[in-house]
């Protein structure tokens, strides 16, 4: 059966990013027919069914509604130059859906269907690998999908998307309600990555926020908000990994 979103409207910039979603809704089913909805007023380019099926309901050249309040790298309409792909899965808790989340690993058969799609998007937009990111990343404060459970490190395996590799560290962790100019630093590089991070020297709820965020996409064993050695460690490499001076 084909789907299509009514959900879109013009963009207003070129694609150069990619935005990873799960739907935390219950079922398959139940996602497309909110991503369709007029109503609702949400949609993605592509949605990946658990069996791998992969639905397109939203033209490439057209701006879905994905993102809603977001920034990354300045950039604030990211539905403008964003492709947007929903992966079917429960996710963490959602009571505004009516239920509690039963958030799982993504199936082989999604991941499969996937990273051929990823790989097209990229070579036929140009896009870096840095700008391949998780809902979470540009939206910290209000948004987890696709979560810990989602295997980046695959992605990268197959030449999409970064993952660091740095597997230990030493040194003196960041915590929340620390100040001074160690905070400053991490702050200062979480904002050269992409993450709407203001760099004030105190380690606010907004800095635990962005922090937990990266930890969910590049230190899923580590997800606690604290800047420990290895979260460091890793933002530097993948700082290096995308060209960026730090």
């Amino acid at each position: 059966m084909l789907y299509s979103s009514p959900n879109f409207d013009d963009r207003t910039s070129p694609i150069w990013m990619v935005l990873l979603h799960y739907t935390g809704m219950s079922s398959g089913a139940a996602a497309l027919a909110r991503l369709c909805d007029p109503a609702a007023k949400v949609s993605a380019h592509y949605l990946i069914d658990l069996d791998g099926t992969v639905h397109q309901l939203v033209a490439e050249e057209k701006r879905a509604w994905h993102a809603g309040v977001s920034s990354w790298s300045g950039e604030r309409d990211i539905n403008s130059c964003a492709m947007g792909i929903e992966l079917v899965n429960k996710g963490h808790d959602a009571p505004e859906y009516g239920y509690h989340g039963d958030y799982h690993h993504f199936t082989d058969a999604q991941m499969t269907a996937l990273i051929p799609l990823l790989q097209t998007l990229k070579s036929r937009y140009d896009i870096e690998d840095r700008f391949i990111l998780a809902h979470s990343d540009v939206a910290p404060a209000r948004r987890k999908d696709p979560g810990e459970k989602f295997d980046w490190s695959r992605l990268a395996a197959e030449g999409v998307g970064l993952w660091p590799d740095v597997v230990s560290a030493q040194g003196p962790s960041l915590r929340p309600g620390e100040s001074g100019p160690a905070v400053e630093d991490l702050q200062r590089k979480l904002a050269a990555f992409g993450y709407g991070l203001r760099v004030s020297g105190f380690y606010d709820d907004t800095t635990e926020a962005v922090v937990t965020a990266f930890q969910r996409h590049f230190v899923p064993d580590q997800m606690t908000g604290i800047a420990a050695a290895l979260t460091q460690a890793r933002l530097e490499q993948l700082l290096d990994l995308a060209g960026i001076e730090q």
